[in-house]
């Protein structure tokens, strides 16, 4: 019971981290891999900042703002620059490995004896256990941030923001500044990853310099589990399902080591599971007119 409340969340933990794949990649159409590198700022800078004994929800503030930042100048970088969007992720993710470690001090650093977010609920005495109160305020966390989301992508900035993934040329002749969305976007999403990094090291108990590795993939996988569940194609759906489908991915891993897969594998499962998941509508354009063949010969 405890692994898979566990699971939950952890899942709802990383749901933040799907939230914001889901603006990047699938709302303003930019593959970003800054995701790698800003949640781990975002665990970063609430390690250290907790080490120091700032107040944990200062030390979440601080997160999301260097995740914004790390956002906002890969926005920079593209639109300024003019550099290819998968390049300037992959630049911003490659700096930002140094400067984790410059913030960190050191690859690892264990908060195991620090007062967070986690320890300031348990101390309210609440009638749940320690597990239970966590993956409520996960869940909380995750409603607020939800409603916000949606709030957002429906004002006239958020529209705009939906237009330029959509049809930048069009939005453009709108008179929008679409350098603007992109870079507000981007700031916004890798706000979000880095609120992930900062809910899962207080929950974990440490933060580590490698524990962005694969997290863009992870946050692909959630978005296209919550894509294909979801009954509609509305944003309130979409943004709800997403989540749902950081929790379900969450549990699928719970499952995957409870039945003895060995956690090497991991990465390469989780790998093959969003390959299959993305190539899935060409998978059925050449499965269909060879059924259509199968079933007109039976005829």
């Amino acid at each position: 019971m405890i692994l898979w409340i566990g699971a939950i969340s952890q899942g709802l933990g990383y749901a933040f981290l799907a939230l914001g794949v889901y603006l990047s990649f699938k709302i303003l159409n930019f593959p970003d891999m800054t995701v790698d590198g800003s949640l781990v700022t975002g665990a970063a800078i609430t390690g250290i900042l907790l080490i120091k004994g700032v107040h944990p929800v200062w030390c979440i503030f601080f997160a999301v703002i260097s995740g914004s930042i790390a956002g906002m100048i890969t926005g920079l970088i593209h639109t300024k620059l003019k550099i290819n969007p998968l390049l300037s992720g992959i630049l911003m993710m490659t700096g930002l490995y140094s400067i984790n470690l410059h913030i960190m001090g050191r690859s690892n650093l264990p908060l195991l004896r620090e007062k967070t977010i986690l320890t300031i609920i348990n101390d309210l005495k609440l009638p749940f256990s320690k597990d239970i109160s966590t993956m409520i305020l996960f869940f909380i966390l995750v409603l607020l941030i939800r409603f916000v989301i949606v709030w957002f992508l429906r004002t006239d900035l958020g529209l705009a923001f939906r237009a330029t993934g959509d049809n930048p040329e069009m939005i453009t002749a709108q008179g929008v500044n679409t350098d603007f969305t992109k870079i507000l976007g981007l700031a916004i999403a890798n706000g979000l990853v880095a609120l992930s990094g900062s809910l899962i090291t207080q929950y974990q108990g440490f933060a580590d310099v490698g524990m962005g590795i694969g997290m863009l993939v992870a946050g692909i996988a959630s978005v296209v589990i919550g894509e294909t569940i979801s009954p509609k194609k509305r944003i309130n759906y979409l943004v709800t399902f997403v989540i749902f489908g950081s929790v379900i991915f969450r549990l699928l891993i719970a499952l995957a080591l409870q039945a003895g897969l060995n956690p090497i594998d991991l990465k390469l499962i989780t790998a093959i599971f969003v390959l299959t998941a993305l190539a899935l509508p060409q998978i059925r354009k050449v499965i269909k007119p060879l059924l259509n063949k199968l079933s007109a010969r039976k005829i």
